[in-house]
């Protein structure tokens, strides 16, 4: 009977869920065995008939997860009820089974390719979503709205500009996952404490044979266990994704209040519900969905952290925190992104909205604008900075456009012009270099996805 959100079909997509399933999980391991028994067989250690029958049977088909189920409810153990169920498929042959290998010879290199279909599937969804943001970057490089810092109208940048500095965020995260590939995708086959004593003469030989097999690397050393930090990287790396979507989720939640109103999430207006009693409701429940998955991410690099430390060349603490915070991160921030990347291409823009937003302040946004002007006409910075901060607080407090508190002033009005003073009140005068770093953050993004084989 299901009972998490995951497994009543809530929060996952089917090909991330796929990927991590019973069957699928078992399937894995029997690719390892199976590749373990060709490279006795490559290296003389067991008849090469004996290899290949192994190979044909070393299937779900064959081995089926309920004969697997059945074995260990009666010894207590799941990779060997694994291994006798596919020795049994193997007829004679199953004497050669697991042959020299300790359990996470076969678990821990079936997590690595796991662990690698999870990651080409996440990747592939971080290049879209990067694809998608380069596309609304473009789109809003010029659709002037107001900046903000602690919550408050700071100075104007376009939204495409935003949407510039949300992909290259998007573009590090997949340059760090290609990175922990390298680390990550690893495999081995050195027996119960690493020394691959079990394995006999050809020992480095075989894991190297296996690995090629099933298109891994070899770790480099390692006791009965491929050593954690490795998994504690990747899930760190997951969590670091996770707050990413969580901050641009965050921002959309913000802008889609009705005080502010300048985006929002996709509504589905002829059906969707926002609220059980307030029809008038549209809550942004995706990103909300997406802020509350995030937190739990973030809550599986603490196991993932403490896994790095076991008791001499290993203990069994990993194992049940592992069954939980690997399969949970990959399919969490995969329906993240999976939200994420839906949520961009439906949301909803109200360019006059943020026009009007920008008036709020009467002009007191542009005050620095005003500063730089004067500065250009000889005044100290210093001494313009606190002019203009008091002739803020003056129009904040009188509720009298900054314009005409500015001309009123004697020292402005003497260094500054009435169109001068227009000139720099314009927010669309103030935008410094965004339309171009939007520009060039497009260009370095394209050939960094040309470089990846991506158009």
């Amino acid at each position: 009977m299901p009972i998490l959100p995951i497994d009543t079909g809530r929060y996952g997509t089917p090909e991330m869920l796929k990927i991590f399933e019973e069957e699928t999980r078992l399937q894995k391991m029997l690719d390892v065995e199976a590749a373990l028994a060709y490279a006795h067989a490559e290296v003389g250690n067991i008849p090469r008939e004996d290899a290949e029958r192994i190979m044909a049977v070393a299937t779900t088909k064959h081995v089926t997860l309920k004969r697997v189920k059945e074995i260990e409810r009666e010894i207590k153990h799941d990779v060997a009820a694994m291994v006798r169920a596919l020795a049994e498929a193997s007829g004679p042959s199953g004497a050669y089974v697991h042959l020299g290998a300790t359990s996470y010879d076969i678990v821990d290199t079936a997590n690595a390719l796991q662990i690698r279909d999870a990651l080409n599937v996440l990747e592939k969804k971080l290049n879209d979503l990067e694809m998608l943001l380069m596309e609304k970057a473009i789109q809003y490089k010029e659709t002037l709205m107001m900046g903000r810092t602690h919550g408050q109208h700071a100075l104007p940048i376009t939204l495409g500009f935003k949407f510039a500095v949300w992909m290259r965020e998007i573009s590090r995260h997949i340059e760090r996952i290609r990175q922990c590939r390298e680390r990550v995708l690893v495999g081995k086959m050195s027996g119960a404490v690493g020394t691959q004593a079990g394995f006999g003469d050809h020992a480095m030989k075989i894991q190297e044979l296996v690995m090629a097999k099933l298109g891994l690397k070899p770790a480099d050393i390692s006791t009965q266990i491929i050593q954690r930090d490795r998994y504690a990287e990747l899930i760190c790396k997951l969590a670091l994704i996770a707050s990413s979507l969580e901050n641009f989720a965050t921002e959309i939640r913000e802008l889609q209040r009705p005080e502010i109103g300048e985006l929002y999430e996709p509504f589905e207006i002829s059906k969707q519900v926002g609220s059980s009693t307030m029809p008038h409701k549209r809550n942004p429940e995706k990103c909300e969905r997406i802020c509350g998955l995030a937190r739990i991410v973030r809550s599986l690099v603490i196991p993932a952290l403490e896994n790095v430390v076991t008791w001499h060349e290993r203990d069994l603490t990993q194992s049940s925190a592992e069954r939980f915070i690997i399969p949970e991160a990959f399919i969490l921030v995969d329906y993240m992104l999976h939200l994420m990347t839906n949520i961009i291409a439906g949301l909803e823009v109200d360019e006059e909205r943020m026009l009007r937003n920008i008036e709020l302040t009467q002009g007191r946004a542009m005050s620095e604008a005003v500063m730089i002007a004067l500065t250009r006409k000889g005044v100290n910075r210093q001494e313009a900075h606190e002019l203009l901060r008091k002739l803020a607080i003056k129009s904040m407090l009188e509720k009298k456009p900054f314009k005409e508190v500015l001309m009123e002033d004697p020292l402005i009005s003497q260094k500054l012009g009435e169109k001068e003073i227009e000139e720099a009140l314009n927010p669309r005068n103030y935008l410094g270099t965004a339309i171009k770093q939007v520009e060039l953050m497009i260009e370095k993004t394209k050939a960094e996805r040309k470089s990846r084989g991506l158009e």
